[in-house]
């Protein structure tokens, strides 16, 4: 797929005001830790992910994709009705109908003309927003989307917990769950219109085109759902998911640079950890140095996951005017997506 149109207009990201770390979610778990003679320090270490956000108890996954489109749209040169389309992109949800969305849309104030849908592709569900919209914008169809992810992954934490704490799981039992303890909470979002939206001088942020890829044999690797009314549950066979993902990402990666080159001046891929990180550019010949990260404060928001990161980079001066940046998606199912940016 290739753009010629379709720019970022804003990136702005919402996140919550309280941290967990590591280490106090093992001070947690220290009656486990001692049944399995497991030695303090060990999420970090493995993951080096030293804490992750959480949003304050009964808040919605439409709260927090509302916060990141109030705070996007407050940075924006578009207006609120100008808003043709609004696509909620996350993992977590308020409820399976009506949309998640229709909340998200209310609680933004966008106009009663923007279409609105949910769009949820496991961690990819925020890049593939992204395209959707570009296509319309492309076809004509549409001037300008707001694309908003809002991850709540408190309830997931919460609940891995308790069963961490109550169930007679052995060292090999704890592993299915181990990937859950990496996760964490926020919100991201960007205005996305066409070029001629722009005011006059404004920085072009263009959306080159991409690549997507597919390997759904391996989509019982990591799977998640509800736990009842206000939990949640996942299970991951992290090594496999690892093996299976870096080489669903090496066959994206070389359809991604036969068609948009492999001269980065950033790379930035989705968030799970430094082991992930490494054998990841490992794999594609990458160098870490041009490799921005959040994992380490944010843990794996899941679809907020690599565009808060990009939106971090530009705040940092990490990715500067005229930047070619390559966002490295993967997200179980097995899918990956990489996205080609000029900024």
């Amino acid at each position: 797929m290739k753009f010629n149109h379709t720019v970022i207009e804003s990136l702005a990201t919402a996140l919550p005001p309280e941290a967990l770390s590591s280490a106090e979610i093992e001070r947690r778990l220290a009656p486990l830790y001692q049944r399995l003679r497991l030695p303090e320090g060990r999420l970090e270490l493995m993951t080096g992910i030293r804490e992750r956000r959480v949003w304050p108890a009964g808040t919605r996954p439409s709260d927090a994709s509302a916060a990141a489109g109030r705070a996007v749209l407050a940075r924006s040169a578009i207006r609120p009705e100008q808003v043709e389309l609004f696509i909620h992109a996350a993992v977590c949800r308020d409820m399976l109908e009506p949309a998640t969305a229709s909340f998200a849309h209310r609680k933004i104030g966008l106009p009663p003309t923007a279409q609105i849908f949910d769009l949820s592709n496991a961690c990819l569900g925020w890049l593939n927003a992204l395209t959707v919209a570009a296509g319309l914008i492309e076809s004509g169809q549409i001037k300008c989307a707001l694309v908003c992810s809002g991850e709540n992954g408190g309830p997931l934490v919460d609940q891995t917990l308790k069963t961490l704490l109550s169930a007679p799981l052995d060292r090999n039992g704890i592993k299915p769950y181990f990937a859950n303890l990496t996760i964490g909470s926020g919100a991201v979002a960007a205005v996305v219109c066409h070029e001629s939206l722009l005011p006059s001088g404004a920085r072009a942020h263009r959306l080159r085109g991409g690549v997507a890829r597919a390997a759904t044999a391996h989509s019982e690797l990591c799977q998640g759902d509800t736990h009842g009314a206000d939990a949640l549950a996942m299970q991951t066979d992290s090594e496999a998911l690892l093996v299976a993902g870096i080489e669903l990402a090496r066959e994206t990666w070389a359809a991604f640079t036969a068609d948009f080159g492999a001269d980065w001046d950033r790379t930035i891929c989705h968030q799970v950890g430094s082991t992930h990180r490494r054998k990841l550019y490992e794999a594609l010949g990458l160098d870490l140095a041009k490799d921005f990260s959040t994992f380490e404060t944010l843990g794996n928001t899941g679809s907020v996951a690599l565009p808060a990161t990009l939106a971090g980079a530009v705040e940092a001066g990490a990715v500067k005017a005229g930047d070619r940046v390559a966002l490295l998606g993967i997200g179980s199912g097995l899918n990956s997506l990489m996205l080609a940016m000029e900024w």
